[in-house]
């Protein structure tokens, strides 16, 4: 068969599927998107069974073995066997200090953070594409002050906007002097990570929906007097897509790293309750005798990164029609 005649053929096997099936076409044939898809699904995965999984290992991440049993630690707190205490009983080795199960911290810390950054980056997306699909296809006044207000809360140092208001929102429900509970410890961090993480959602949809409301097949909407609800819903947001997933699963990543250095600076998560950002915090403290202790969660958290951002990529190269593969 000649060039021409594959090429015949491809074109016409293109025009019989839809703009979905040749994105997912288009998408399994890149190796590293689909590797990046089951390694992130596996990280999901273990979040959502962290309660199996510890019933069937057999531990959980807040017993103090190292503690309750001779022979596990030294004199000086650190594990007596080697490599960290793994073994097979403990696969990844137990904590200094305390003895507590490296894996299990590990399963549920990821579960504590993905809960977390998974809730956060939802309600930014929502709100993103709310105030951005807004101010971009009513303009005017409601633009110009939607846009001082991004500009407003854009102009706040993130890391440092992170630092500051947590404490504060803490201290607007509990008295100074009580412990905070952990499950408002949870809504604050997702009520901090919201506020602060929107905006560039917000301003990326802006600019995609002022250069799509001026095409030809939303004035030809207006001209049958479709509601503006409806051309934004039939016409405006199936050309959001892409930039929608592609920002959301750059998003997503980026939320747990901020979670994790809010814990680890001790104004996120706190003990006992597992979370990958206190296992950095801990392991601090300990790498420079027990360098295992860290290795685990810093692996992870490295290998979790790259595939969330590899998909992401994988994701816009699958959406945009000139990508030929």
């Amino acid at each position: 068969m000649t060039s021409t005649s594959r090429l015949a053929v491809t074109q016409t096997e293109l025009a019989g599927r839809s703009p979905g099936q040749l994105m997912w076409r288009r998408f399994k044939r890149d190796r590293s998107g689909v590797v990046s898809a089951y390694i992130v699904a596996f990280f999901f995965l273990v979040a959502v069974t962290a309660p199996l999984l510890s019933k069937v290992y057999g531990k959980n991440p807040t017993e103090t073995y190292g503690l309750d049993e001779t022979g596990l630690l030294n004199e000086f707190g650190y594990p007596v066997a080697p490599n960290g205490g793994i073994s097979g009983r403990f696969w990844f080795g137990v904590e200094p200090t305390l003895g507590r199960d490296v894996l299990t911290q590990l399963v549920y810390g990821i579960r504590t953070s993905l809960l977390i950054a998974t809730a956060a980056t939802v309600l930014c997306v929502l709100t993103g594409v709310l105030v951005g699909v807004t101010a971009g296809y009513i303009g005017g006044r409601t633009d110009y002050l939607l846009g001082r207000f991004i500009d407003l809360l854009l102009a706040f140092p993130s890391q440092l906007s992170f630092i500051a208001f947590t404490p504060v929102v803490y201290s607007l429900f509990v008295s100074p002097g009580k412990e905070t509970p952990t499950s408002l410890r949870v809504l604050t961090l997702i009520l901090v990570l919201w506020v602060l993480g929107w905006m560039g959602m917000a301003r990326l949809l802006r600019g995609q929906v002022l250069s799509l409301r001026e095409r030809e097949f939303v004035e030809a909407a207006k001209v049958t007097g479709a509601s503006p609800w409806r051309i934004i819903r039939k016409e405006l947001l199936p050309n959001l897509w892409t930039p929608i997933l592609v920002q959301s699963t750059l998003m997503l990543p980026s939320v747990v790293t901020i979670e994790a250095g809010l814990s680890f600076i001790g104004v996120g998560i706190l003990e006992p309750t597992p979370d990958w950002g206190r296992m950095f915090a801990n392991g601090a403290h300990y790498y420079e005798s027990d360098i295992t202790y860290i290795f685990f969660p810093g692996l992870a958290m490295i290998i979790f990164v790259v595939a969330f951002n590899l998909l992401g990529d994988s994701v816009r190269d699958a959406f945009d029609p000139r990508t030929t593969r």
